[in-house]
């Protein structure tokens, strides 16, 4: 194969997400022999992004404005905080366009096994947030994980001194989902969120 530096960027490439080795190969190739037109431009846009793009002061969303496009954003709903784990959590309800209202990424979920305590979340500026006014409703977008059930009830504790509405994505059968594939937990809570029609 290549030298050193082929080797090293096939290994940078093979830790990206949903990228093992064989993808990475076939990437570096693809980047190699075509560098003025893909390799250098993708070099500089990660150099870019690299130097411009930090987390949002207000909801730790990514962009190189601060507060982020979002949060300045004058006909976003002011009333509603969608509580997100992660950055990608956010991208992909804007991606929906379902939700017009403000975020919140709280960096994570409480989890006793891999050492994720309260501390360790975002909560506090979260709180300082709705405490300062004007928001009527927290949407927990939390994951239908334990961890995400976890964080979701610790964090209704501390909210609802708060005055605020506190709700919670739907869970359950998803679209196009055949009732005869899904594991006993998401056919329960399905049963049990049910609503009239």
């Amino acid at each position: 194969m290549g030298g050193p530096e082929v080797e090293r960027l096939i290994s940078l490439l093979a830790k990206l997400p949903g990228m093992g080795p064989r993808s990475a190969r076939r990437a570096a190739l693809r980047l190699l022999t075509e560098p003025e037109t893909r390799m250098l431009p993708l070099a500089q846009a990660l150099a870019e992004a690299a130097r411009a793009v930090k987390p949002c002061g207000v909801c730790g969303n990514l962009d190189s404005l601060d507060p982020c496009a979002i949060c300045a954003d004058p006909h976003r709903d002011r009333t509603v905080i969608c509580v997100v784990e992660g950055v990608g959590e956010l991208w992909a309800l804007e991606r929906a366009q379902v939700h017009r209202g403000l975020y919140h990424v709280l960096g994570g979920t409480l989890s006793a096994l891999g050492g994720v305590g309260p501390d360790d979340l975002n909560v506090a500026p979260l709180i300082a947030r709705i405490e300062a006014g004007g928001v009527e409703e927290a949407i927990l977008a939390l994951g239908a994980t334990v961890d995400g059930a976890t964080t979701a009830h610790w964090l209704t504790d501390r909210l609802r001194p708060l005055g605020v509405r506190i709700t919670r994505l739907a869970q359950g059968v998803p679209m196009g989902g055949a009732l005869d594939i899904l594991d006993d937990g998401t056919l329960a809570t399905a049963l049990r969120a049910r609503r009239p029609v």
